[in-house]
């Protein structure tokens, strides 16, 4: 691109000369006889040289200098005068002149101080650009940054720590201790260690105590920082808000339920913490876990939690299908592109544009298909069946197995590819016998469901009953338990859910408990005792210590009539 030289000059014969000179040497040249079209011109164009006469009708270069200051313009301005004299020329190079040449101008010291001028506009503008990337970087991370040299000063501060921290940037020259806000004065001891040692300094978790941010929790980075010769000079302080975080995760502490997954144990709550995490994040989850443990319940929560809530929710079973009719239902048709094809068909895809689709059983879908949902994770489009238009969508995928697809990626029964599309973040459900604790606000969640499903007033379940399903393993899992009250609810007829109303396969798990407990039946109750004392109490670990199932061992110490008292 041609240089742009703007020329500002009361004397048409000199900006006559200097525009016939300029454009001779294919440069793009502006004029201006005084200060007012001087103003016009910067203010429309951004010049990459410019000459400008010390003497202006109205007002001068000088002013015209400082006009250029104050509008933090990068471009070399080089000041020309016929009666040129020490106080102008300072005045001149205070003000930022790059140059200052006296009148009459030669073409060859023309032409030389404009390639200088040009060098070092392309410098500028280097710089400019670094600077400006920084700015942006800085301002746009949420995370407070603060920058301070050797002494504690403090050089920059983002826009963010006007938040976190209180601290706006009229604090940058003051000394950082100067600024502490009533809080634990950590982020200074962290700097002064850094200073001193030269090493990043990690404090997790930590209370501010600032006066107007009560409870505010968070966590801080002090790493050295280096000058453009890799040489220490200062420290940079990053101050990250886990205020919501800690929130959270005391709000998990307390929480039964999450959507409509019940469960307040440990493993639950890392899935729920894992749901409030991904339902924003546009990205493919993938939901593990055994058949029954509610992996239908956490897509449903990620999408209606998340920003598309408000949009639809599709739900494909990928196993219920032939292939077929699989890429039919995901993609859709148009008329006669098969026997039967008599009218076109919107696919799943198409129909969850804007929200989220739930692809369950994804294990079981074909190689065909395995490619065409490889096209939609990667390039978001596809075309129907019979189609050659190719179609756009704005779709988030889950999907869900019950099946291990490493193994299954491992015998070349699932393209590796789309396994790591649909492998970017994944949830699983812990198996309901690995979270036996939640069987109880289950069993109180599904006898309120069902009370007022078959208009019953069942308050409660017997305590061998109780005991039963504390021990049955539910390989059919949450599912299992809620059918296994269901059919009890039918058969109960008075307000307690007994043995006699359960399932069989429950009633048979008790036989053979019983049976079990027969064949290794032990009589001497000093060594229940021993047991007992050795796991402080805990009667399944005790239980499981002597070979026998958690009901046996209430039954021996009632038998015995042990007490922990």
């Amino acid at each position: 691109m041609k240089a742009k030289i703007l020329i500002i000059d009361d004397e048409e014969g000199i900006r006559f000369t200097f525009n016939k000179f300029l454009q001779a040497k294919d440069y793009d040249v502006s004029t201006a006889k005084d200060f007012d079209e001087a103003m016009q011109c910067i203010s429309a164009t951004d010049f990459d040289v410019i000459f400008a006469d010390i003497i202006l009708r109205g007002k001068t270069g000088i002013d015209f200098l400082r006009e250029v200051k104050q509008r933090k313009l990068t471009c070399p301005v080089i000041m020309i005068t016929g009666y040129p004299n020490i106080e102008t020329a300072s005045d001149a190079i205070r003000l930022g002149a790059f140059d200052y040449i006296p009148k009459p101008i030669q073409k060859d010291t023309l032409f030389h101080a404009i390639d200088v001028a040009l060098q070092h506009k392309v410098v500028i503008d280097e710089r400019e650009k670094y600077r400006l990337n920084l700015e942006a970087i800085f301002s746009s991370v949420k995370d407070a940054i603060i920058t301070v040299d050797k002494n504690l000063s403090v050089l920059e501060i983002n826009q963010a720590a006007q938040s976190i921290c209180g601290l706006s940037r009229d604090s940058i020259g003051s000394e950082f201790s100067t600024t502490q806000n009533g809080c634990k004065s950590k982020c200074l001891e962290s700097l002064i260690e850094t200073i001193n040692t030269k090493k990043s300094v990690e404090v997790h978790r930590l209370e501010c105590k600032l006066a107007d941010r009560p409870e505010q929790f968070v966590s801080l980075t002090t790493s050295p920082l280096l000058n453009r010769h890799g040489e220490f000079s200062g420290a940079v302080l990053v101050v990250k808000d886990e205020t919501r975080l800690t929130d959270l995760e005391r709000e998990l502490k307390e929480r039964r339920q999450f959507h409509k997954i019940i469960g307040n144990s440990k493993k639950m709550q890392e899935v729920y913490s894992l749901i409030d995490l991904l339902s924003d994040v546009e990205t493919t989850v993938l939901i593990t876990g055994e058949s029954g443990t509610g992996k239908e319940l956490v897509a449903e929560a990620l999408h209606y939690k998340g920003s598309r809530g408000s949009n639809s929710l599709v739900k494909v079973n990928c196993s219920a299908l032939s292939e077929n009719l699989l890429e039919s239902e995901l993609f859709g048709h148009v008329r006669g592109s098969f026997t039967g094809a008599i009218k076109d068909k919107i696919g799943r895809f198409q129909t969850a544009d804007g929200g989220t689709i739930f692809l369950d059983e994804i294990s079981d879908i074909s190689p065909k298909i395995q490619i065409e949902l490889l096209r939609v994770l990667q390039e978001k489009e596809f075309e129907r069946v019979g189609d050659s238009t190719t179609m756009k969508v704005d779709v988030r995928v889950i999907a869900a197995t019950n099946q291990d697809l490493a193994k299954k990626v491992q015998r070349g029964e699932f393209r590796e590819d789309l396994y790591y599309r649909l492998n970017v973040m994944k949830i699983f459900l812990p198996p309901l016998r690995e979270r036996r604790e939640d069987i109880p606000i289950l069993i109180e969640h599904f006898t309120k469901k069902f009370n007022n499903k078959f208009s019953k007033d069942v308050k409660a379940v017997s305590l061998d009953a109780q005991e039963i399903f504390m021990d049955y393993p539910w390989p059919g899992n949450v599912r299992e338990l809620e059918h296994a009250l269901e059919h009890a609810f039918i058969l109960c007829k008075q307000s307690t859910i007994a043995i006699e109303h359960l399932p069989a396969e429950l009633k048979n798990f008790v036989l053979e408990e019983i049976s079990h407990c027969n064949d290794e039946d032990i009589d001497d109750p000093q060594v229940i005792l021993q047991a007992l004392e050795k796991t402080s109490w805990n009667k399944s670990k005790a239980a499981q210590l002597l070979g026998m199932s958690r009901r046996s061992i209430y039954r021996k110490m009632k038998e015995f009539k042990i007490a922990q008292d």
